[in-house]
């Protein structure tokens, strides 16, 4: 999957890398902006203690 996604990527290795990292920040963007706020108010912790 990673060879196919590597080979679909137009341009040289530095220009692949770069838009892999591109990609990759704006898919944890979105998932720490959209997606986690979305998801915690179904998910309820369990009820921690420190003593």
């Amino acid at each position: 999957m990673y060879a196919a996604l590597w080979r679909l990527l137009p341009g040289p290795w530095w220009l692949k890398l770069f838009i892999l990292l591109v990609l990759i920040a704006a898919v944890l963007y979105a998932l720490f902006w959209y997606v986690f706020p979305w998801v915690s108010p179904f998910i309820t912790p369990g009820e921690v203690d420190v003593e």
